[in-house]
């Protein structure tokens, strides 16, 4: 056999595997059969899951292919994205069932039925028509986590505009850019959001950026808060003019490949890059992962992801996937530490929820803070645990397994981008035994590789970059106003491949592990180490309960990993010394020394912004001794001055 070009090392091993539990596959929406079926004629697979939603229009073709990397999907079909989501639910019968269990921060709660939802999308369908927004308008929507964000969306896709959601933490700088970019007509946001027990305004942020922004007509807000804010003579209070509005609206069919959303990807510098999602493929692919990877029972679930709309996770799994599949939902508005560090398990035990989807970071928190919290609430009602937004490491995943779970659980570990729309890898539940912290392979349907520098696919044992092989129903249909710099971005390495921008490996038993961006990769006297994998190997200490690395230049082998990591509630800091020495050769007996950190900070928390994403260039600026480069996206700014002015009392060197 020709010899194999390690793309990336591949170090960790893991042999633990949980097989579902046969009442589980018993029950199951998904059998091993789907994988067949999907392999053996891949577009009649995608046909039969498109057929499970309701079309004006049946399509004539399911792909166009013609002129890739441009995909149409299920050509000439014509459907209303929030009718698939609303009314073909209650008029089939469940306009009483429950859609959103809302509950805000300070305990208010509210549960809005499916002919309610209906009610009140129609009647924000008819205001944003009466402030002159029409099919192929934009409109930004600027909201915390309160049942007006969904309503406002799904407003959108009834009269066939294309919304913009921007999450509620970023600045007004931000706003305004995708504002402009995307030239949008109407503004939607609220006066406040409710954060840590306070009120944060959020008008101030909307009116700098639409005093900059001559696109904008009318801005539309919610009053959620009832904080004091600046009045102009383009807003509107929804409460007094969508309140007034006539419940009933037709919606509108529209093309398969009419535009639904534009999703700006996070970046610090330069144009934002909108990602454009269109109609019937996005929701043919969110309602089918929704449907077979968390196992949905319409009747008898209750799911709760823990995203925000301002994130792809929460346009697809909180809004158009779980909506398309009637689900009954929990939406939080607040933080997981308010009034109490106990409030998720409280969520839970309450309302009963049965699904549970969230992100590692999130994990990992509450393995700091300590397993006191959970265990004091019955979390009996799980029955399925979800992973999303960052590889998890395999201690992590062992506690959400045993300590959430209750060892009775199947834990989904999903990967997916803003710009893949849907779920591509992911165990399906009642089929898969799992690994802890391997998403196992691709979702049925799916076409995926490992593959070289050279673009040759890998096999089982080795690392290298993870590619998309198909084009697939939920896939970008480009970047807003800009093709080219579309085709630069994802299809110029391999013109073949979707290049997805992260390494992975595939294990000797073929089962896949994300291995994080290629460019967290550290290059250490040759090797090509992945950041996560140092990570998971801290992590799977006793004493740590989250990690974070990045590689730093070295004169002597050209890299040097310098990890930061946050004990365990209830576990003793020390001077930096005993645990620092413990902590790198546990590393160096997990991987190997080549992996060995060369400094390790014990620090209090990590600099993360609001949505849980770890800004490593931070961490990085530290390590080199530069100065800490813009931290306004961090949640707390403050917590850079501390992991800086104790960089060199808690660090080891060889």
């Amino acid at each position: 056999m020709a010899e194999v070009h390690e793309t990336l090392d591949n170090l960790m091993q893991e042999n633990r595997t949980f097989p579902p539990s046969p009442a589980f596959v018993t029950e199951a929406n998904a059998t091993a059969a789907i994988y067949d079926e999907a392999e053996a004629d891949r577009l009649g697979f995608w046909a039969k899951q498109a057929r499970g939603l309701d079309w004006d229009t049946d399509f004539t073709e399911v792909l166009d292919w013609s002129n890739a990397p441009f995909a149409k999907w299920f050509v000439g079909g014509k459907l209303n994205v929030a009718y698939n989501c609303v009314d073909r639910h209650v008029l089939s019968g469940h306009g009483d069932q429950i859609a959103i269990r809302f509950e805000g921060e300070p305990g208010d709660q509210i549960n809005i039925t499916y002919r309610e939802l209906m009610d009140q999308v129609c009647k924000a369908a008819n205001a944003i028509t009466e402030l002159g927004v029409s099919a192929g308008d934009r409109v930004a929507i600027y909201m915390p986590m309160i049942p007006e964000a969904v309503v406002a969306m799904l407003a959108c896709a009834r009269v066939g505009a294309v919304h913009s959601v921007v999450f509620a933490g970023f600045s007004a700088e931000a706003l305004r850019s995708r504002i402009e970019d995307a030239q949008a007509k109407l503004v939607i946001t609220a006066d406040g959001q409710n954060r840590r027990g306070s009120v944060m305004s959020l008008k101030p942020a909307v009116d700098e950026a639409v005093a900059a922004s001559p696109s904008v007509n009318n801005v539309l807000v919610v009053r959620r808060c009832g904080n004091d804010i600046a009045w102009g003579e383009k807003d509107v209070w929804w409460h007094e003019f969508v309140a007034n509005q006539s419940p009933e609206h037709t919606p509108i069919a529209f093309d398969s490949e009419h535009p639904l959303f534009i999703l700006y990807t996070s970046g610090t510098t330069g144009k934002p890059k909108g990602i454009l999602h269109t109609t019937g493929g996005y929701l043919t692919q969110v309602s089918y992962t929704h449907r077979v990877v968390f196992d949905l029972k319409p009747d008898t679930d209750v799911f709760w992801c823990t995203a925000d709309i301002g994130w792809v996770t929460g346009h697809s799994y909180i809004v158009y996937g779980p909506l398309a599949n009637r689900v009954t939902q929990v939406i939080y508005e607040g933080t997981p530490d308010t009034p109490g560090k106990d409030r998720w398990w409280d969520i839970i035990q309450r309302h009963g929820v049965t699904i549970l989807y969230t992100a590692p970071t999130a994990i990992r928190t509450f393995m700091k803070w300590g397993d006191e919290f959970p265990q004091a609430y019955d979390l009996s009602s799980l029955r399925l645990l979800g992973s999303v937004g960052e590889p998890i490491n395999p201690e992590a995943w062992m506690w959400y397994r045993s300590v959430i779970g209750g060892n009775n659980c199947p834990i989904v570990d999903t990967w997916w981008q803003t710009e893949t729309g849907g779920m591509m890898i992911s165990p399906l539940p009642g089929v898969t035994a799992t690994k802890p912290g391997s998403a196992m392979r691709a979702l049925p349907g799916i076409g995926m590789a490992v593959v070289d520098d050279a673009g040759t696919p890998l096999g089982n044992g080795h690392g290298g970059f993870l590619v998309l092989t198909e084009p697939w129903p939920a896939m970008l249909r480009g970047i807003w106003g800009d093709n080219q710099r579309f085709i630069d971005t994802y299809w110029s390495k391999w013109p073949q491949f979707y290049f997805a921008g992260d390494g992975a490996k595939l294990d000797n038993d073929g089962a896949l592990w994300l291995l994080g961006r290629v460019d967290d990769v550290m290059n250490v006297s040759g090797h090509r180490i992945s950041t996560t994998e140092v990570e998971s190997a801290l992590v799977s200490h006793p004493s740590v309960a989250e990690a974070a690395v990045v590689g730093a230049a070295d004169e002597t082998t050209g890299q040097a990993i310098v990890a930061f990591v946050i004990l365990r509630g209830g576990m003793e800091g020390d001077d930096g010394t005993t645990l620092v020495t413990e902590l790198r050769n546990h590393v160096a007996t997990e991987i190997g020394a080549i992996a060995k950190p060369k400094k390790i900070m014990i620090v209090p928390e990590l600099p993360k912004t609001r949505s849980g994403k770890i800004l490593r260039r931070l961490l990085q600026d530290v390590a080199e001794h530069r100065s800490v480069g813009d931290s306004t996206t961090l949640a707390d700014p403050a917590v850079m001055n501390l992991i800086s002015a104790g960089l060199e009392s808690s660090s080891a060197d060889d």
